[in-house]
């Protein structure tokens, strides 16, 4: 990014730290909002979105509930629940609704450079698996959301729709999928960059790289005052903003921590990093072409959820599968061994060990992950890839996420796998915790956090016309309004240079 706006306001009226997604999106909202607004952007690398908003460590698939079986579990009398599938659909919808917003106003550039579009699968075997596969495809196509989607358990369709995967196959073995061809890969990176660089021209904005924020307290005019180092000087400085967003990934839960809001104690972390194997053979990246997502072993987290995953990152088609979980004690991929013990507070204690015990399967999990070898890893990679050959794949570090860990009245300390948006009573303050589906519902979140924190701007007919402009589904459900969704869709894609969908019949 060049032409860094490094103009300090010490008396902005908002400040975002972390540069990532998150920051990005609710920095380019407010701007369209409110343009007056004056906003100040601290990052404590010197890029934005090098953690878990980058292509190569989390983020990536466009997470719209197509193909991820852990939104749509089994419950106990056999059916399966689709509600949490059908909201992360909807918010994905959000998202492309703003995408092309930006898009088709200017705001940022043309789309191929963040999001194209690629089939998303669901893939199993076994007779258990493939008739909950069958059931889930029946439950989400009542749903007009999830129009279009096939299902298949014939070998030969298979072997159409996934040559890589069904090659070397044994035949007898029982084995579906379901595809869906709307489906998108994004790049978050490369989009949260291009939401940077039209901020960082935009008027009353200052973004600064290689800037910590080491301190947060609220000041008695109910204005928060930080503390910020530059890393390569030493230099420090104090700004008072009416608002605070702390948007920075696994370091926000020791930042909210230090903002001693009461509606933040009792929060914990579980940190969980990641591995993948990237495909490293031209000859077989050329054979798939798809996001293919299986089902998540027993007492694993859902960010592990074992997938084949076609990514275009900088231009080039890459092939990663896993991702393999880890445990390391940092937050953040460029963060510190320390990150976990300091975290640890009275207020949370209990919490996290009430936490830690209920879940001593994903304990076991990680303990199992951590000590695969590489002919382990292959194992699992050969369940999707028969023939894989381990000379054909290389293991690179992925990134670091942070599980939410929070009070609960009568367990004492759960632990979440979601997102939660961590706000102060009187809205100014507000943090963004947890993982999955995280950016690609980015929109979505950002709404929830104006409803939470800018309530009385966000009712008046400025803002609320503003953001039916940028998002004409705003405050309606596209389940349950099938030609306004088939009409956005349409839309979108054009604008997003996407495939086409069918219309209502």
């Amino acid at each position: 990014m060049n032409n860094i706006n490094n103009s300090f306001d010490e008396n902005p009226d908002i400040i975002l730290i972390g540069a990532g997604i998150m920051s990005a999106t609710l920095g380019v909202m407010l701007k369209e909002l409110q343009p007056d607004i004056t906003i100040q952007i601290f990052e404590r690398l010197d890029v934005a979105a090098a953690e878990s908003s980058d292509a190569w460590n989390n983020a990536g698939t466009g997470h719209s509930a197509f193909c991820e079986l852990n939104y749509t579990p089994e419950k106990s009398d056999g059916t399966v629940e689709t509600t949490k599938a059908v909201k992360i659909a909807e918010s994905f919808e959000e998202s492309r609704q703003f995408w092309s917003y930006l898009i088709s106003h200017s705001r940022i550039r043309l789309p191929e450079s963040f999001i194209r579009s690629i089939p998303h699968m669901s893939f199993v075997w076994g007779e258990n698996n493939v008739n909950y596969l069958k059931k889930r495809h029946q439950a989400l196509t009542k749903c007009h959301l999830f129009k279009g989607m096939q299902y298949s358990d014939n070998p030969d369709q298979l072997a159409e729709w996934m040559p890589l995967i069904m090659n070397g196959r044994d035949r007898s073995q029982k084995v579906a999928a379901t595809r869906m061809e709307i489906g998108t890969d994004v790049n978050f990176g490369t989009l949260t960059r291009c939401m940077f660089s039209y901020l960082e021209e935009t008027p009353g904005v200052g973004l600064h790289f290689g800037h910590e924020v080491r301190k947060l307290k609220q000041q008695e005019d109910g204005r928060w005052q930080i503390k910020v180092k530059e890393l390569a000087t030493g230099h420090k400085r104090k700004i008072k903003a009416k608002f605070v967003f702390i948007g920075a990934g696994g370091g926000s839960l020791p930042l909210l921590l230090k903002s001693d809001i009461p509606e933040g104690k009792g929060f914990g972390g579980f940190p969980v990093s990641g591995q993948w194997l990237v495909c490293t053979n031209p000859a077989i990246i050329e054979q798939h072409q798809a996001k293919v997502y299986g089902k998540a072993a027993v007492g694993s987290p859902p960010m592990s959820v074992p997938h084949l995953d076609t990514r275009i990152i900088n231009g080039d088609k890459a092939l990663l599968f896993g991702p393999y979980a880890g445990f390391s004690t940092k937050f953040l991929k460029s963060g510190s061994f320390m990150d976990l013990p300091l975290s640890i507070k009275a207020n949370n204690l209990r919490p996290m060990l009430m936490a830690g015990i209920k879940n001593i399967p994903l304990t076991r999990y990680l303990i199992h992950e951590v000590r695969q070898s590489s002919s382990d890893r292959l194992a699992s990679l050969r369940e999707f890839v028969p023939q894989a050959r381990i000379e054909d794949w290389k293991l690179e570090v992925a990134g670091q996420r942070v599980q939410v860990i929070k009070k609960h009245p009568t367990e004492g300390g759960i632990l979440e796998f979601g997102t939660e948006v961590v706000s102060a009573a009187d809205g100014s303050i507000a943090a963004l915790l947890g993982a999955s589906p995280g950016a690609s519902t980015a929109v979505s979140i950002m709404l929830n956090l104006l409803q939470r924190c800018f309530g009385n701007q966000l009712q008046s007919e400025k803002w609320q016309d503003k953001l039916r402009e940028m998002i004409p589904s705003y405050g309606i459900s596209l389940a349950e309004h099938p030609e306004m969704l088939d009409e956005i869709r349409t839309h979108t894609a054009e604008v997003l240079g996407l495939r086409e969908v069918e219309k209502v019949n």
